[in-house]
């Protein structure tokens, strides 16, 4: 048995809640992925509950700070530039999916972490298939099991030159000075980053641009204005709410809601997406408001396992808005809203292809 929980305040209560466990091996724990309580869950940040869990998270908590990532907006913006240049370039029709928002995030993870780029169309094949809920298990934990020999290699390869400033390298260093000489932590982090670093961020991308092109009135707001970047980036993350998976708990305790009792054993489904749009705490919830302030959205969860790489993922998405809508003015749709190929088969939802024109 596992409960849904769909109001905001429950949904932060609960995830801020002792008594609830995210380790997929407990018992009631409901899980979307066949397999997933068989496969290593070591270096898995958001599978790991109190005290491990703490321990971890400090070793990386403070390479994603908002001024540590603030400082890698030049590098961002050169990206996205890039990008946009190469989509101008083209005879009039571009696919957004293809030509940015998977091209941008990979850049940046691989530049944050260390990863040679060359090597992005293997993670990113594998990330996919690791949020994809119809693959078997067989296939789910095979993909999980490449990611991480590939990252055991190069974690080996660094470790034995530690010169390099990337933040592989200082998670090397980081566990080392702690004491923490579980290797496969260290790799299990590095694949958690990878992959969470790539697929949600290329995800978010695509379906953010669609959104304001099919809103027309609140994406001349943001044209009028570029500065309204940061707090349309805010609203999108409510309004989309696409990484909603990750809030899945099973209890380790009773505990009584409003006289409700969840049992020790039971499954808790947290719908951060349900208590975005809860009326209770945004007004017409289903209604894109660029104005609104939504800085307390659930996008990223909340507690102590709420995402770690929030300010990156912020960052990339705000460059992103205000550099596309600005150099391309005239960019639209070039298919109906409803001939887009949706992705129904994975955890992280989103677009197999956006084409657009100018």
């Amino acid at each position: 048995m596992a409960w849904l929980v769909t109001k905001y305040d429950y949904v932060r209560r609960l995830l801020a809640d002792p008594r609830v466990s995210s380790d997929p091996m407990k018992p009631g724990f409901p899980s979307l992925v066949e397999g997933q309580q068989e496969v290593d869950k070591a270096g898995v940040l958001p599978w790991m509950d109190p005290p491990e869990h703490n321990l971890y998270r400090r070793t990386v908590v403070n390479e994603f700070t908002f001024r540590r990532i603030k400082a890698m907006r030049p590098y961002i913006q050169g990206i996205v530039d890039d990008c946009v240049t190469a989509i101008l370039a083209k005879p009039g029709e571009a696919d957004l999916v293809q030509e940015l928002g998977l091209i941008v995030p990979s850049l940046v993870i691989c530049e944050l972490l260390g990863v040679p780029y060359d090597d992005r169309a293997m993670f990113q094949q594998r990330a996919r298939t690791v949020v994809n809920r119809t693959v078997t298990a067989e296939e789910w934990a095979a993909n999980l099991g490449d990611m991480r020999t590939y990252l055991a290699d190069l974690v080996e390869r660094k470790s034995a030159d530690l010169s390099e400033d990337d933040l592989l390298t200082r998670l090397i260093v980081k566990f080392a000075e702690n004491g923490l000489d579980d290797r496969n932590q260290l790799i299990g982090l590095a694949v958690l980053l990878l992959i969470a670093g790539f697929e949600t961020t290329a995800s978010l991308i695509s379906l953010s641009a669609v959104v304001l092109l099919t809103h027309p009135d609140q994406l001349a707001l943001l044209q009028a204005d570029p500065a309204t970047a940061p707090a349309a980036t805010e609203e999108l993350l409510r309004f989309i709410s696409h990484a909603d998976h990750v809030t899945h708990r099973a209890a380790i305790e009773d505990i009584e809601i409003d006289g409700l009792v969840i049992r020790a054993g039971e499954g808790i489904l947290l719908s951060t997406a349900a208590g975005n749009h809860d009326p209770d705490v945004f007004e017409e919830p289903g209604t894109l408001d660029l104005a609104r302030d939504s800085r307390h959205h659930l996008a990223f969860g909340y507690g102590i396992h709420q995402c770690i790489g929030q300010n990156l993922a912020r960052l990339e998405l705000e460059v992103v808005l205000s550099t596309l809508f600005t150099r391309i003015p005239t960019l639209k749709l070039a298919l109906p809203v409803e001939e887009l190929p949706f992705k129904r088969e994975t955890l992280i939802y989103g677009y197999d292809s956006v084409p657009v024109t100018w």
